[in-house]
């Protein structure tokens, strides 16, 4: 993990040395280690996280019709308004996150700008955001430690992980190459 570290803070200081703020995604399948890469780079940056868990629909955005569009169990539109506009401007910001357990948004979270800001989450890469990133990774795993991590969380998601939102990362993954268009492809311990 360390060498994975080392090469995405080389990468990111070139890009900012270039542009003079950085937009990383890392994006993956769910237990890929997402969240945790995203908290040890920030551990050695001063940086803004931002989670795509904060984003999925909220209830009454859950209609038939946009959970059958490729990547529609997000909320993306709220995701490009509330964050990536003003991140892209430099501006600081607020927005509140979703909060599956209550099924509501939570109190707002206030954002100054910073030269480093992580975007990580599956759909962090949609289509609909167009060309938001300086950087993009990918994250991946095989299949038999996903289901270990999985199965680590708690009992009452594993039915949802596997019939629900397993298959529609997959269908995302598929639909728009995000594997292709990355910058760094993680594979398990290995950057491909």
């Amino acid at each position: 993990m360390e060498e994975i570290i080392g090469q995405i803070l080389r990468r990111t200081a070139e890009v900012l040395e270039q542009r003079g703020r950085v937009v990383l995604a890392i994006d993956g399948s769910c237990a890929s280690g997402k969240t945790t890469l995203a908290a040890a780079l920030a551990a050695d940056w001063d940086c803004n996280v931002f989670h795509m868990d904060d984003f999925f629909l909220r209830p009454e955005q859950r209609t038939a019709e946009r959970l059958a569009q490729v990547g529609g169990n997000v909320d993306y539109e709220r995701f490009a308004r509330e964050v990536m506009a003003p991140l892209k401007a430099g501006q600081g910001f607020s927005y509140r996150p979703y909060h599956c357990k209550t099924g509501t948004l939570g109190e707002a979270v206030v954002v100054e700008p910073k030269p480093i800001s992580i975007v990580e989450g599956t759909y962090s890469q949609h289509p609909y955001f167009g060309d938001a990133y300086d950087l993009r990774l990918v994250l991946t795993v095989s299949e038999t430690v996903r289901t270990q991590r999985i199965l680590a969380r708690p009992a009452h998601l594993h039915r949802r992980f596997f019939e629900e939102w397993i298959p529609k990362e997959q269908a995302y993954f598929a639909a728009f190459a995000i594997e292709a268009h990355c910058d760094l492809l993680v594979a398990g311990t290995q950057i491909v």
